[in-house]
């Protein structure tokens, strides 16, 4: 069809810079190519696009945009004094870890070829077993007194339902995207991420010996996943294998990203005179 509609073949062309042409739904949509069943969710050269050459920070800088991805995990121990616990980080037999991402979002140029921001992973923050109510005021400071940043999405699934509606109360609805999984939102997820890194828009901080960039790696390495005949698909980390925390909460940060603009939009309007 693009060889005799010219619309249609820049709409392909811009489908293909957003998704990749290794991406599932470009093979299946545009390529017409099956895609197989499932295995590593990322390749050996999309783990080395998704490497940035930029360094890790644990304040934000003034003037940038951030975002963030909160992969909530259960509750039992308490935060490090750095605001990490390494020790849950060497065992794959404690449970997971509740990480937050952050990300510098940074907005294409108006006249780009693909509207979706590119997305710099800047800092981890995880914690095993805090108590949600302890988690939610260390939240709120981190995220609006610190990074002050524009949009936060978080797993609302479950025990995260209340910690969402708190943040949501506390940040606004504006800033909190709560997200319920379910195999279709995430399904998308997944198809979100893989285009980011794909597209060469997500990069993740320079290596730093620390214990958060080697469980991102590890996680990177064992992610799969699994596509269904209804064209969703699931990506994980085999329990057997570890946790997926830092895997969703990096989907999560790509969500946090959609539909992101650096001004607020002011309204405009006709001035109105009250009757007197």
């Amino acid at each position: 069809m693009s060889a005799f509609n010219p619309d249609y073949a820049r709409y392909v062309e811009a489908e293909r810079a957003r998704l990749g042409e290794n991406h599932p739904l470009f093979l299946t949509q545009y390529a017409l190519k099956t895609v197989s069943g499932g295995g590593r969710l990322l390749t050996p050269g999309q783990r080395a696009q998704l490497q940035g050459s930029h360094g890790r920070q644990h304040a934000p800088r003034e003037g940038e945009t951030y975002v963030a991805g909160l992969d909530l995990g259960g509750q039992d121990l308490a935060w490090d004094a750095d605001g990490s616990n390494l020790q849950s980080l060497t065992s794959n037999c404690q449970r997971d870890s509740t990480v937050l991402t952050i990300a510098r979002a940074v907005l294409p140029a108006s006249d780009a070829l693909v509207q979706e921001p590119r997305l710099d992973v800047v800092e981890h923050l995880a914690a095993v077993g805090e108590p949600h109510e302890a988690l939610f005021v260390q939240l709120v400071d981190l995220l609006r007194e610190v990074w002050h940043v524009r949009r936060l999405a978080l797993d609302a699934t479950g025990l995260g339902e209340t910690l969402a509606r708190l943040l949501v109360r506390a940040l606004g609805p504006q800033v909190v995207r709560p997200l319920r999984f379910t195999a279709e939102s995430k399904s998308r997820l997944g198809y979100g991420l893989l285009a980011a890194v794909n597209g060469g828009r997500l990069k993740m901080y320079t290596a730093d010996r620390s214990a958060e960039y080697a469980e991102f790696w590890r996680q990177m390495e064992l992610a799969r996943v699994a596509y269904r005949p209804s064209r969703t698909m699931n990506f994980f980390v085999e329990p057997s294998q570890g946790h997926d925390d830092y895997l969703m909460s990096l989907a999560l940060v790509v969500e946090a990203a959609c539909d992101l603009e650096t001004h607020p939009r002011i309204a405009r309007g006709r001035l109105t005179m009250e009757p007197q």
